[in-house]
């Protein structure tokens, strides 16, 4: 694992533009073959091309999406050992996202109310769902 200096955050990963996901929420955990999917109310900011107005009763534009991790190596939950996704994920609950970070070696940290993940996988795709 690389040290903190060798780490970027969310917010320089242009699959994360213009959302913010320390106000966003995983839902749930899923693995398809080598991939992780982490189904999110993702919070759209203003700049976002699918933003839309918050209508009266919303404080905000939070709209569904899935983060997916393609070709992921192996992850782990915590201290815990290294392990296949499908292995893993009935262990990850649901909760805030308070970090996504990756290191030089393409390992992502993902902190949250659920723990830390880490993650050895390809470049993350962001989907929003829906119309």
């Amino acid at each position: 694992m690389a040290d903190d200096g060798d780490k970027t955050g969310w917010r320089e990963l242009r699959e994360f533009a213009d959302v913010d996901l320390t106000r966003s929420y995983v839902l749930s955990w899923q693995a398809d073959r080598d991939t992780l999917l982490i189904d999110v109310d993702l919070f759209l900011e203003p700049k976002h091309p699918f933003y839309e107005e918050p209508r009266p009763a919303e404080r905000a534009c939070i709209r569904p999406a899935l983060i997916e991790f393609p070709y992921v190596d192996a992850c782990r939950l915590g201290d815990t050992s290294y392990r296949q996704v499908a292995d893993l994920i009935e262990d990850i609950r649901h909760g805030a996202i308070e970090d996504l970070s990756v290191s030089g070696d393409g390992c992502y940290e993902i902190c949250g109310e659920f723990g830390t993940v880490f993650v050895n996988a390809e470049r993350p795709i962001l989907r929003l769902k829906g119309p």
